[in-house]
């Protein structure tokens, strides 16, 4: 039997009622695939935050290194400015640990009606490749004359050589696995400097790519196509900032951000990966029993195809799209009124 080690990260809201479902799915189909998982399980959140003053120990990421990947519930909390969540919790991890591929793949599922009339279940499959750690979400920057009427605020975009060709060679390379089309995400007529750069850095590494037909949208222009015609892109490519809203956008065109997953990938397997569902922490709907679980399932078995497990994925998403097929189990963000648990229960019966 394999055997993984999986870390556990709750964090806040839904998220600690959507991590159970996962494992509960992981453990079923492990038992069906010889695979084996022990978990550690950490209560890094907004609530420790409060409570210590951090997000994680300072030694956080040293607890988690030597773990397999990571499975993430949520973070965020009205208590908490986003800033100060983000930036002491999820930041850290996927930088430490050299994630800079955030993956989301983008399915409409038969049985989940989209909002916009031309995405099909038998036409929109994409795959949002974003640069996950540089880019717009850079550090350097700062704050002067704080509560003066010349206060001024400054952010600094971060594009560099290394950083921008890794992502693009793995996005080429999924490309040619896929559909073998590209697109690139730029606004290099706006922004005169960093997104010139990304261009030719695109136009550089395709050329190592031969048989991927590529192109490149403004972000502006490509946000509108996404809707118009979502079923036209097979992988995208994007900045920090333009694959994190774009991504978001192609989870609300694929029918609800609920059944979104997310991985933030170390390619090279350096260190671990880190998965989670796309749809935040909820706190509107959290303590109810009526969040969707099919986002943090569908990051599990994300996480198995990472592990080297794609026939046990295949399990996890093929009961995935049973269940929303021929079945009317449904969460309320999907038009039903099925619990968590109810949902998982269908889940574990298909798988």
């Amino acid at each position: 039997m394999t055997h993984h080690r999986i870390a556990l990260i709750p964090g806040d809201g839904i998220g600690a009622e959507v991590l159970p479902p996962a494992r509960q799915v992981l453990d079923a189909v492990g038992a069906r695939h010889g695979i084996g998982f022990s978990y550690a399980s950490y209560d890094w959140s907004c609530e420790r935050y409060v409570r210590e003053g951090a997000m994680m120990p300072e030694d956080g990421l040293d607890q988690l290194r030597e773990k397999d990947a990571i499975l993430l519930g949520a973070v965020g909390s009205p208590h908490v400015p986003d800033h100060v969540s983000l930036w002491g919790l999820l930041i850290p991890i996927r930088r430490g640990f050299r994630q800079y591929v955030n993956l989301r793949p983008i399915r409409v599922f038969e049985g989940v009606d989209s909002p916009v009339r031309t995405a099909t279940a038998d036409g929109v499959d994409l795959v949002v490749v974003r640069e996950n750690v540089e880019g717009e979400y850079s550090e350097i920057g700062g704050r002067l004359n704080r509560g003066h009427p010349e206060e001024l605020a400054v952010q600094e975009a971060v594009f560099t050589r290394a950083g921008v060709t890794r992502v693009l060679d793995y996005a080429f390379a999924l490309a040619a696995r896929r559909g073998r089309r590209l697109t690139s995400a730029t606004k290099s007529n706006g922004i005169v400097h960093t997104l010139p750069f990304w261009d030719e850095l695109v136009a550089e590494r395709a050329a190592a790519h031969p048989l991927v037909v590529w192109d490149q949208e403004h972000i502006d222009a490509l946000a509108a196509k996404f809707v118009l015609d979502p079923a036209r892109f097979d992988v995208v490519v994007a900045s920090n900032l333009f694959g994190d809203i774009l991504s978001d956008l192609a989870s609300a065109v694929a029918g609800s951000i609920g059944i979104a997953p997310a991985a933030n990938l170390n390619p090279e397997r350096t260190y671990p990966s880190m998965f989670e569902p796309v749809h935040g922490s909820a706190p509107d709907i959290a303590g109810r029993g009526i969040a969707n679980p099919l986002g943090a399932i569908g990051a599990a078995a994300m996480m198995l195809d990472h592990l080297g497990h794609p026939e046990a994925a295949k399990d996890v998403t093929d009961a995935i799209a049973a269940v929303l097929a021929k079945t009317d189990v449904r969460t309320p963000d999907l038009g039903g009124s099925t619990t968590t648990t109810a949902f998982t229960e269908k889940i574990l019966q298909l798988l």
